[in-house]
């Protein structure tokens, strides 16, 4: 017989009644005894049917007693059943989730069945304690769906039904009861009725919606203080993806991506529009706003959101026009907010052009929004932009495409007669006559276009116009580059009618090249002044003429540079490229619109070229260029160049003393030119082959390398935790093999743990400084008793022979006061790669004789003879020794010496100091203002030649034509050289103390130079950060150095530029009053040492709740506090932490549960002092889950522990439930199981309240609670 048999016929023996009965019931006692006898007997029945049935047996059994049940008409009998289905799941003998299931699921549960509705709703409230916690969230969902049943109007007859639905589910949610985490409930909600509306009946809206409520305090702890009104600073260099985390934006919805279903405020909800048009309106900022929005150049994905924001940021600008009082022409030949409209062209052209955003939508959205408007001044301006993209893109793209400019034509240029010509003496004509280009362009394309929708001439308001360039352009005029911008507007206006384009073209190259005819070019001559070899015009087209010219005509332009510059290379002819024309191009190498061409074809097609056309003159230039000229370049081409350099550097043909020196250089400057965030993102891509990172003989290159490294992680807080170190590890170990070298004692205190570790784990042997004496002394014995100059040769260059001939010549000139012509040929032997190493060992040398001379006479004659070496003998030059002599490995006394040595070098002869001083006084860094900056250098040269041993000396004394060239110079000097040099030396300085007086007289003496510096504010800034502990205690010297390198630039930036007005005051004051400066308490400075002076957790008003009137979840809240005007300091100092956390590297981040853990943790005691560390800690979860998801656990297991602190100490709890609330969300958000073990023992030692709220995370059974 089946169960459902076995069951109908149960419930029919309890129903069945007889016809005595019937007929006298109504004057019938009932003997109680009798009544639970049949109960009892019924429920055995019963029990004996469930036993042993499978899940669906049972299933089947649960629905026939049901059905049976809804059939009665008696109320008493239908308890009376219900009754034992109850004590079926009381017995265990149903599991309560299958009986609530089975309710929930039966076609008879209706409302019109009153009793049976209401009497099933009661057999739920009574057993769903049985219930596992996720069977509960379904009959929740059952609950909410069955109210959708309930209609809206309430008559009685429908209370009681509603009453008994909603007494179930407010049991679900009693917060005492613990049924299932809230956060489950929330979430469900949540997600069911997203924007609080539609709710299953609104008689259990308040219900619901309060229990969303509840959660507000858990939204609040982990939401970030002022999120949506927070801005980064967008920096040029790129970024790594992980330093995009804080700024993630939905690219379909623009809103942040928030962890959890909560009812997190509304400003959190909203699109984020401000800050996508924030960051699209700072300079280089197109890399950070595809990493935002998660958008790729491989997959061309349209992004509606980026569109819009694209043409609103054309409406502001349209708008900020009308209002503008600015003339129309700026004082430098630019036009009038100039940037903007240069910014908004570069900006459209990249989105476009990766298909990010479509042409013809923006148009048309733009029409739209202008329609109505009265906007006109900024017509022109927007003309120019849209002709930017126009131009280069219309010959790829069909016409239609770009048809919605004529809607916007008609829209903005209403007038019926024809717009005069304007003064093209100015820029501003090329924007005024962009709109007559524009149709120029598409009456063109419209000609290779047979069926062309285009059926208008140009229009009688442009006629004037078109017929200036249509008479300009015919052959029978001359064109020549003056000084107005009639050969610009032709390029603009004819760049894809190649008939038409190629004379004003030329025009302009022939500017900048010289025409062959009437200017011969010059072979390099064997010439002593190495700048004057370059020759050709040698006036630049200026920025304004380039600012004029489309980004298409800039395109053509760049190309016909670098075709000449190859043609060049190729040809072998050795002829020196025309000033003009390398000053042009690495002007035009800046636009970012260009970089396909421009910076990409430099790295990766005009460097390999002129390098295998073996054109050393042409590979010095573009060295020099990359230098000198190259400003706001993508960290990985940088990146890539010094690849390129390193390998480079180890052909043949590059041991040349001054192409050498300027490999070298450039590497130098690229090293030490890295950004700290660019550090590890970029040098990680090559990390598969770390030797083409690394220098396989220079070892100051390689040290340079560790230098920058160990700032890197300095600054961006990676260098403490050895994890975040593994990604360098075999980087190191490749320097250390190439280059094997150890650091002082001094450096390693000053570097990361991580850096300082590795150095003391692969530490090398020192050298005997007297067994270095005792070599020099053996070689200068061989040099005096030798006479055969094939023999000497011989001697010194054979490979093998210690490095030593620098110490051998010094001391001849010491002794001799001359040196032998032999020498030089010596020296070529050697090679300029192999010298290297002798300047190491010189270096060491001079430090041991400086170090064991007693007479000062003595030490003066020392200097002297290195500075012939260095001036007159041209053997070394003044920036590869001191660079050389300020990394080598010298401790204690010996460093000092080191550092001396330097000092006199650099201060005691004239001859560096007056280069210095000529060139600081003569020349300005703003090198793309000026027109004249070749004809100051060939001055600078001619008054200071720089002659390169040996080749430049034997160059002049062969007397006839020989193998050795010098190379032209453009841009480079020995005081430029010398710049990153001293930046290294300063450094350096800083580690010692004792020679901290030396480095201040530096600094007044040469600190001028840092007028020339790429990065001053950024190198200031990195050495103020990296040498924080030396310099805690020296105001002055930090005084000092912040004079030094932004007091050189006094001339050429505005007042107040950099520095606040009240350090200013500090920096004119003397004496004793000069000492300490204690800025007064509203200065920044003091609001970031209160995060770390801890005030506000351990403040008397926390630890003892002094503010009863108010939660502190009011306290906390930056927004009640601001507004209601109370008491604040707890809300602002959250949103300061906040705002410096969502700010910081993920390096800086890390170091936060330690902070938490050590100065946090150890003062909480009281329950407002846990959730303002709650309110910490909370926002940061999120990004440590994407970026270093064990700080989460550490995080959490603080929070665990103190929340035992707390519950041992305070006999009342207030706030359990958000507290709990919140560690639900980091269960379910962020951690899982994966802390189960840490968190089950402290949850077991809290008191049972807190127990039964936690039990889903500790899995703990009620009766143990109980039992506890």
């Amino acid at each position: 017989m089946s169960s459902e048999t076995q069951i109908a016929s149960i419930v029919n023996d309890i129903l069945k009644v007889e016809a005595i009965e019937e007929a006298f019931s109504c004057v019938l006692v009932h003997q109680p005894n009798n009544e639970s006898e049949k109960i009892t007997t019924w429920q055995n029945e019963l029990k004996g049917v469930m036993t042993g049935l499978t899940k669906e047996q049972q299933e089947a059994a649960v629905r026939q007693f049901l059905s049976m049940a809804a059939a009665m008409t008696n109320h008493r009998r239908l308890q009376l059943l219900l009754s034992l289905l109850q004590n079926l799941v009381q017995s265990n003998f149903l599991p309560a989730r299958l009986v609530c299931e089975c309710i929930l699921s039966c076609d008879k549960l209706q409302y019109q069945l009153e009793d049976f509705w209401v009497e099933c709703f009661v057999l739920i409230r009574h057993i769903i304690g049985g219930v596992d916690y996720k069977g509960v969230r379904e009959i929740m969902k059952g609950c909410k769906e069955k109210a959708q049943t309930i209609p809206a109007r309430l008559d009685a007859s429908v209370q009681p039904q509603l009453k008994a639905l909603e007494n179930v589910i407010e049991y679900i949610f009693d917060r005492n009861a613990c049924l299932l985490p809230g956060y489950f409930i929330v979430n469900e909600i949540q997600k069911a009725y997203p924007d609080s509306k539609n709710w299953p009946h609104w008689k259990l809206a308040k219900l619901l919606s309060n229990f969303v409520e509840s959660f507000r305090n858990t939204a609040q702890m982990v939401s970030i203080v002022g999120h949506s009104k927070m801005l980064p600073v967008v920096e040029h260099t790129g970024y790594a993806d992980h330093l995009i985390n804080p700024w993630l934006l939905d690219p379909t919805t623009l809103k942040f991506s928030l962890k959890g279903n909560l009812p997190y405020d509304p400003d959190l909800l909203k699109p984020q529009t401000e800050l996508l048009r924030y960051v699209l309106e700072q300079p280089y900022s197109r890399d950070m706003v595809c990493s935002m929005l998660g958008l790729q150049k491989q997959h061309k994905q349209r992004c509606i959101v980026l569109e819009e924001q694209l043409v609103e940021l054309v409406i502001f600008a349209m708008e900020r026009a009308e209002n503008e009082s600015l003339p129309a022409e700026g004082t430098d030949g630019t036009v009038a907010n100039h940037w903007v409209w240069l910014h908004l062209s570069s900006q459209l052209i990249y989105f476009i052009l990766f298909q990010f955003a479509c042409f013809p939508s923006i148009v048309m959205a733009i029409h739209d929004k202008l329609a109505g408007r009265d906007l006109r001044k900024g017509r022109d301006h927007l003309m120019w932009v849209l002709l930017q993209f126009i131009s280069g893109s219309i010959q790829r793209n069909p016409l239609s495409n770009f048809l919605p400019v004529l809607k916007l034509y008609d829209l903005l240029y209403p007038e019926k007669e024809p717009l005069p010509v304007p003064d093209y003496t100015q820029a501003l004509c090329t924007h005024q006559m962009a709109i007559t280009c524009i149709w120029i362009h598409l009456l063109k394309k419209a000609q290779s276009e047979p069926v062309s929708n285009i059926h208008r001439p140009i229009p009688h308001t442009l006629k004037v116009h078109h017929e200036f360039l249509q008479h300009l352009v015919m052959p029978n005029t001359s064109l020549c580059m003056g000084s107005d911008y009639r050969i610009a507007l032709l390029c603009n206006a004819y760049s894809t009618n190649q008939e038409y384009f190629s004379r004003p073209m030329a025009a302009l190259v022939d500017t900048i090249l010289g025409t062959q005819k009437n200017q011969q070019q010059q072979p390099l001559q064997t010439l002593q002044n190495t700048a004057a070899l370059a020759n050709g015009p040698t006036t630049p087209l200026s920025m304004s003429i380039l600012d004029s010219l489309t980004v298409h005509s800039k395109m053509s332009l760049i190309h016909s540079i670098v075709t000449h510059v190859i043609k060049l290379a190729q040809s072998k002819s050795n002829m020196a490229l025309a000033p003009a024309l390398v000053e042009t191009y690495s002007r035009l190498l800046v636009y970012t619109e260009i970089e396909s061409l421009g910076i990409k074809g430099f790295i990766s097609q005009l460097l390999p070229t002129v390098f295998k056309s073996h054109a050393w003159g042409t590979l010095y230039t573009l060295l020099e260029m990359f230098s000198y000229r190259m400003h706001h370049i993508q960290p990985h081409y940088r990146v890539q160049l010094l690849s390129h350099l390193h390998s480079l550097a180890a052909v043949p043909q590059t041991n040349q003393t001054q192409l050498h020196l300027c490999v070298e250089s450039t590497a130098l400057r690229l090293i030490t030119g890295l950004g700290s965030a660019e550090v590890q993102p970029q040098l990680s891509r090559f990390l598969s082959e770390p030797k083409t990172l690394v220098s396989a003989e220079s070892e100051e290159l390689n040290r340079a390398l560790v230098l920058t490294l160990a700032r890197s992680m300095h600054v961006t807080g990676t260098g403490a935790d050895s994890l975040s170190g593994t990604w360098c590890k075999e980087l190191l170990n490749t320097i250390m093999q190439n280059t094997p070298h150890s650091w002082a004692n001094h450096t390693l205190q000053c570097f990361p743990p991580v850096l300082s570790e590795f150095f003391q784990q692969n530490s090398i042997a020192k050298e005997n400084k007297q067994q270095i004496n005792k070599a020099v002394e053996e070689e200068y014995r061989n040099w005096s008793s030798m006479s055969n100059e094939n023999d000497i040769i011989a001697h010194f260059s054979v490979p093998g022979t210690p490095p030593l001939f620098l110490c051998v010549l010094w001391k001849m000139i010491l002794k001799t006061d001359c040196i032998s012509p032999i020498a030089y040929k010596i020296l070529e032997r050697i090679g300029a790669r192999a010298l290297s190493a002798h300047l190491r060992k010189f270096c060491d040398y001079l430090v041991f004789e400086f170090a064991n001379s007693v007479a000062g006479q003595h030490v003066n004659k020392c200097v002297d003879s290195i500075n012939d070496m260095i001036w007159k003998y041209n053997i070394v030059t003044i920036d590869r020794l001191i660079l050389c002599l300020a990394l080598r490995t010298q401790e204690g006394n010996e460093a000092q010496v080191c550092f001396f040595i330097i000092q006199l070098l650099l201060l005691k002869a004239a001859e560096f100091r007056n280069r210095l001083q000529e060139f600081v006084k003569e020349n300005s860094p703003e090198h793309w203002k000026q027109s004249n900056w070749h004809e100051k250098h060939l001055a600078f040269h001619k008054k200071f030649p720089e002659k390169f041993a040996p080749e430049g000396i034997m160059e002049q004394t062969s007397g006839g034509p020989n193998q050795y060239q010098s190379l032209p110079v453009y841009f480079g000097n020995v005081c430029l050289r010398f710049l990153p040099v001293f930046d290294i030396v300063v450094h350096r300085y800083l580690e010692i103390p004792p020679v901290i007086k030396s480095l201040e007289i530096l600094l007044e003496h040469l600190g001028c130079l840092y007028k020339f510096h790429d990065r001053p504010v950024t190198y200031l800034y990195n050495t103020l950060h990296y040498y924080e502990r030396k310099l805690r205690d020296r105001p002055l010297l930090k005084r000092r150095l912040v004079s030094a390198v932004l007091g050189s630039l006094r001339e050429i930036r505005a007042p107040g530029w950099a520095l606040s007005e009240a350090y200013q005051k500090y920096m004119i004051r003397f004496g004793d009053d000069a000492v300490q400066w204690i800025p007064e308490l509203d200065y920044y400075i003091r609001l970031v040492q209160r995060i770390v002076e801890m005030e506000t957790i351990s403040s008397p008003g926390l630890a003892n709740w002094q503010y009863n009137n108010l939660t502190p979840f009011q306290m906390f809240n930056f927004n009640t506090t601001h507004n209601s005007l109370l008491e604040n300091k707890y809300s602002y100092m959250l949103a300061l932490a906040h705002s410096v956390w969502h700010h910081a590297g993920v390096g800086q981040i890390t170091t936060m549960p330690q902070f938490i853990k050590e100065k946090l943790q150890p003062v909480v005691n009281s329950e407002e002092q846990l959730i303002y560390a709650c309110h910490l800690i909370g926002p940061t979860l999120a990004r440590f889950n994407a970026e270093r998801p064990h700080c989460v656990v550490e995080l959490a297991v603080s929070l665990y522990e103190m929340l035992e602190r707390v519950d041992h100490t305070q006999s009342h709890l207030n706030y359990m439930d958000p507290i709990c609330d919140l560690l639900y969300h980091i269960k379910y958000m962020f951690v899982g199981d994966m802390m189960k073990n840490e968190v089950e023992c402290i949850i077991r030692r809290l008191r049972p309240a807190l127990q039964m709220r936690l039990r889903f995370i500790a899995h703990i059974n009620i009766e143990k609670i109980h039992t506890s």
